[in-house]
């Protein structure tokens, strides 16, 4: 699922994020710079947003674990490598601390709660 959802994000961009998001009221994520819990209403208008402005990212793991909790639950953490170029044709290169629930549905493992934390901006 991990390797599909970077895979997707680079080839199609941010808005792919929307295949991998739980859209379920229990949704919620504290993306990079923000002290509190964002819906998925938030969370989509976010991505929406900002794909207007990166022109492509790529996000690999550096590192990952994922701790199953159940046949449909599982919670993971890890630090993800990105590298993003915007519409100006500037890039940056990143590193963010990742942790957070994911729950299976019916069409696949998605993410259900979490948080990011920028850890180094190369």
């Amino acid at each position: 699922m991990f390797g599909d959802y970077h895979n997707d994000i680079k080839s199609k961009g941010l808005e792919a994020e929307f295949k991998y998001l739980d859209d379920s009221p229990d949704f919620f994520w504290i993306p990079p710079g923000y002290e509190s819990a964002l819906t998925y209403d938030s969370v989509k208008s976010i991505l929406l947003s900002n794909s207007k402005i990166i022109h492509s990212i790529a996000f690999s793991w550096d590192t990952l674990q994922v701790f199953p909790l159940t046949s449909t639950i599982a919670n993971y953490s890890g630090i993800v490598n990105g590298v993003m170029i915007d519409s100006s044709a500037s890039k940056s290169e990143f590193k963010i601390l990742e942790s957070g629930t994911l729950i299976k549905r019916n069409d696949g493992w998605k993410l259900l709660s979490g948080q990011s934390r920028n850890l180094l901006k190369l």
